[in-house]
């Protein structure tokens, strides 16, 4: 009862934390997992296989998790070593990509094709928005869409807001719609072994009804026709070459992002695990960047690294002393052993708590109890 009710004190005082948003988010989860460790495992169980069992560096090291062949491997608790490798090895491909200037070089690219007209930009920008999420953490793919959204309204006079709230809109759908798309997603897809088909054809189909580029057409289109002063650009100016930095390094790192697509669409067909196809691909951005490869070692987002690896170990720490089971115990309760009640009350419960703190965390800690919950009622989570 002890190790349990400070597991909770510590996962509450760690969501409280990151609501607040006082300090670094890695800061948060690390120092909340050493607290776990140390208070939970160390001092109230003195438990050290539990500290182990949560650490799961043994996991990196079986062949499952490189290569599926013989079929699913138990996820297990504690670190998920799948997503946070996967993960940190996508950001090096991005940044390598970022380097010789393809995103830049492909908004370009787009914009010329519509020739540079404001509302055939805004509706391109969206899809390619919606397209890059689905392969590209959406956050990232922002932060670069945004940066030559504004660009290019800074030289074709028009208000970029709406274009990049329209773009927010569509990455996030495009980031629904596949395992590799957003971080909760990997979470989900790696810890319960669902294929980039199966997203796919599921939060795939939701995400592509929802993007319903007509309606921010409608909503925005006088926006983007107002111009603020005469336009004194050229085509030329804007000339797509003029974005790549690095001629070979951008035909290399294109060709490394189809394959990385290629090997992710197909991993269920391959049995290739996403943590084997983020090292691939790593590896190969990294040498194919030569004498920068350290500069894009450098450039890789540590500090979310560092805030999943927390993340797991406080997670792990409520599952390990079974304070999930009892949340699925009481979901059991409530819903009368009903399923659909019982999909119900998970679906508004994710909505109104995804609205409130962090989905990331929110995900994390849903994942056992949606396992254990599966188990009680008998329902099969591969269907």
């Amino acid at each position: 009862m002890v190790a349990q009710g400070l597991a909770v004190a510590i996962f509450v005082a760690m969501f409280v934390l990151i609501v607040m948003d006082k300090f670094g988010r890695q800061y948060i989860t690390l120092g909340c997992g050493a607290l776990t460790l140390i208070g939970v495992f160390g001092i109230c169980m003195r438990s050290v296989n539990a500290i182990w069992e949560i650490i799961n560096l043994r996991s990196i090291f079986t062949p499952d998790f490189w290569y599926q062949g013989s079929g699913a491997a138990e996820s297990g608790i504690g670190i998920n070593w799948e997503t946070v490798i996967f993960i940190a090895c996508m950001m090096i491909m991005v940044e390598g990509m970022a380097r010789v200037g393809f995103f830049d070089w492909l908004c370009m690219r787009i914009a010329k094709m519509v020739h540079f007209n404001t509302i055939p930009i805004f509706i391109t920008f969206m899809i390619m928005s919606a397209v890059l999420a689905m392969f590209i953490d959406s956050i990232t793919v922002i932060l670069f869409l945004a940066a030559v959204t504004i660009e290019l309204s800074s030289l074709l006079k028009f208000n970029p807001v709406p274009m990049i709230m329209a773009e927010i809109f569509c990455a996030n759908l495009g980031g629904s719609a596949t395992m590799c798309g957003d971080p909760p997603n990997i979470i989900i897809g790696t810890a319960l072994h669902y294929s980039f088909a199966d997203f796919v054809s599921n939060t795939g189909v939701i995400a592509g009804i929802s993007l319903i580029v007509i309606y921010f057409y409608f909503v925005f289109r006088k926006d983007l026709k107002v111009k603020t002063g005469k336009i004194e650009v050229t085509e030329a100016d804007l000339e797509p070459s003029k974005a790549i930095h690095d001629k070979k390094g951008f035909v290399i790192s294109t060709a490394i992002f189809l394959l990385a697509v290629v090997l992710l669409v197909t991993h269920a067909q391959t049995k290739l695990t996403v943590a084997f196809i983020g090292v691939l691909i790593a590896v190969l951005t990294l040498l194919a960047a030569g004498k920068h490869a350290l500069t894009i070692l450098k450039k890789v987002d540590y500090e979310t690294i560092l805030f999943f690896i927390g993340l797991f170990v406080v997670v792990g720490g409520l599952e390990e002393t079974g304070v999930l089971e009892l949340i699925a115990d009481a979901i059991k309760t409530i819903s009368g052993g009903n399923s659909f009640l019982m999909i119900g009350i998970i679906i508004w419960l994710s909505a109104v708590a995804s609205a409130l703190v962090d989905n990331i965390p929110f995900a994390a800690t849903m994942i056992p109890v949606i396992q254990t919950l599966s188990v009680l009622q008998g329902i099969d989570l591969s269907t």
